[in-house]
Formats: structure tokens, sequence, C-alpha cells
């Protein structure tokens, strides 16, 4: 069987609020219908590993809907039209947190398996305070400066909502060490 012998046979829009949801039904490699439930995104979203020139990491903590508790998170969110995606994870990065600094872009990766979400990460170095956070209105971000073996720690416990991007620029710092 062949990966390329699934067959859309249609699909529906079963919620369209903040997020999109498509339900698209396939014929399987082995003949089964199957339905799956999808989350269909327009937006490009950028999210920052923001570190301080002391080696203090800024780090976003929110209550979070989905798994009804306070996570850690990096700071980022929708890049918005007219935007590039530089220019949107700085201005996330100023308004959740009030910090700037020094971005490098990574790359990216799909949110997951049911999502056409492309979250792209950035690290920013030398980054400083420059003014208070300005969030949404639905945003409530309580923003921490911790050290890195707080932060690798965290991440290992799984509390961090953005574990690959904050991988990745972990590996990027430690391949930059001179």
């Amino acid at each position: 069987m062949s990966m390329k012998e699934w067959k859309k046979l249609k699909e529906e829009l079963v919620y369209n609020g903040y997020r999109k949801v498509t339900r698209v039904s396939y014929k399987l490699p082995n003949g089964v219908e199957a339905d799956f439930d999808v989350n269909l995104s327009k937006l490009k979203v950028a999210c920052t590993f923001a570190i301080t020139k002391d080696n203090k990491v800024i780090i976003a903590k929110q209550f979070r809907p989905g798994p009804e508790k306070v996570l850690y998170e990096l700071p980022g969110g929708a890049v918005d039209a007219g935007e590039t995606l530089e220019e949107g994870a700085k201005r996330e990065l100023l308004e959740e947190t009030g910090y700037t600094g020094d971005l490098v872009y990574l790359g990216g990766y799909y949110l997951d398996a049911y999502s056409n979400q492309f979250r792209n990460t950035f690290v920013a170095t030398n980054c400083h305070k420059v003014q208070e956070p300005s969030g949404d209105d639905h945003e409530f971000i309580e923003v921490e400066e911790m050290e890195l073996s707080k932060f690798q720690d965290i991440l290992s416990m799984g509390l961090l909502t953005d574990s690959s991007s904050a991988r990745a620029a972990l590996d990027y710092l430690e391949s930059t060490k001179v």
C-alpha cells in the first residue's frame, strides 16, 4: 500500500470560530472510509525564544482553556496581514513581554498532524525590556525572566506549549557558542 492511495471524498466545515474545523472524509489505502477533523488556518504564526544578555529566558505564563491550567509559553502569535514573519515575531515579542532583541529565523514546523498551521520559530538574543507588555484584551500574561536551567526543567516536564520551537532554539544556541 502507498500513502498516495488516500483519496479525498468530501469535506465540510463543522466549526468556524477562532479556529476553523473541517471534517474531511477519505478512502484509505485499505478501502475503508474514514473522517478526520482538521484545524484549518490561514494564519501565519511566529514564536520567539527570547534570551537576555545574561542568559535569562523571557517566558510568558498564561491560563490555557484546553488543559485548563497555567502553562509556560514562548512569546508569539499570528502575523498580521502585510507583516513579514520577522516583523510579526518582533511585534508579538514586544506586545506580550515588553522586550526586544536581535532576531534570527530558525525555520518552522506543522503544529500537529490534524492542522495545516505552520509555526515559524525565531531566536531573539541580547533582549532587553523597552516597555510594559500590551497584549490583547483576552491575554492575561505574566512575564518572567528565568534561568536557562529552570527553563530546561520546565521543558523536560512538558509544561511548555512550544516545545519544538524551544528545542530548536536550544540547539541553535548550543551550536553558536564560541
